[in-house]
C-alpha cells in the first residue's frame, strides 16, 4: 500500500507494474535481463479522492496519457527491485505534487532603483546601436 499523505492511500494492486528490458549501454546484463520496470496507473479507475483526480488529469505532463493513464517507465538502476522502488516512488511524487495549492501570485510594482537600472541598461544599448551607423569621412 502507497501511502499518498496521511489520510489517502493507494493500493497496491491499483498500480500495475511489468518488468521489460532497458534501454540503452550495459552490455549483455541489458540485452538478457529485464530490469527495467514498466508502471501503469488509471487516474479514472482509482480509488483516489476527487480533488486528486480532477488535479492529476488537469496537469500537463507527458506521462499522463489523453485517456487518464499515468505511464512511468523505470530503468536507472541494474536490478529489477530498485527500478520497482524508483518508479513507485515517482508515482507517489507526481500525485503530491498535484495535490500542492500553489499560492495566488499579487503583482507589485516595479521599485524606482530596477525602473533606473532598466532606462539605463536602455541607454547603454541604444548607444551600442548607434555606434553601428555608416561611417563617414
Amino acid at each position: 500500500m502507497l501511502e499518498i499523505s496521511n489520510s489517502v492511500h493507494l493500493p497496491d494492486s491499483e498500480v500495475e507494474l511489468s518488468a521489460i528490458r532497458a534501454q540503452g549501454a550495459g552490455g549483455q546484463n541489458v540485452n538478457k535481463v529485464s530490469s527495467a520496470v514498466h508502471l501503469r496507473f488509471d487516474i479514472r479507475a482509482s480509488s483516489l479522492p476527487a480533488f486528486y483526480k480532477e488535479r492529476l488529469l488537469m496537469l500537463r505532463d507527458q506521462r499522463i496519457s489523453g485517456d487518464g493513464v499515468i505511464v512511468i517507465k523505470a530503468q536507472q538502476y541494474r536490478t529489477q527491485e530498485q527500478n520497482r522502488e524508483d518508479a513507485l516512488q515517482r508515482l507517489v511524487e507526481l500525485i503530491r505534487s498535484a495535490a500542492k495549492v500553489e499560492k495566488k501570485r499579487h503583482p507589485t510594482k516595479p521599485t524606482y532603483g530596477s525602473k533606473q537600472r532598466r532606462l539605463e541598461h536602455k541607454a547603454k544599448r541604444g548607444a551600442v546601436k548607434a555606434g553601428r551607423g555608416k561611417v563617414e569621412f
